[in-house]
């Protein structure tokens, strides 16, 4: 994405319970604002930020919310 064509921008890696995959990123988008974009298997618990955010991106982006996602997967 071209921020400078007002797309976003890949700011950080949503990381999975797992501590190492990688199911999601944090943009930014060329109004300041932040937005989650999923991997293709969709929502999934994330465990931590890479790099991490401030404190006030985390709740723009409700990170404790993202924290308690149930996996879709059912064993």
């Amino acid at each position: 994405m071209n921020e400078d064509k007002g797309e976003g921008v890949a700011i950080a890696n949503l990381i999975g319970t797992d501590g190492c995959s990688v199911v999601g990123w944090v943009y930014r988008w060329s109004t300041s604002e932040l937005a989650v974009m999923w991997d293709v298997c969709g929502p999934k618990p994330v465990s931590e930020i890479r790099p991490d955010l401030t404190k006030e991106q985390k709740q723009e982006i409700d990170f404790d919310g993202l924290k308690r996602i149930r996996s879709g997967d059912s064993k």
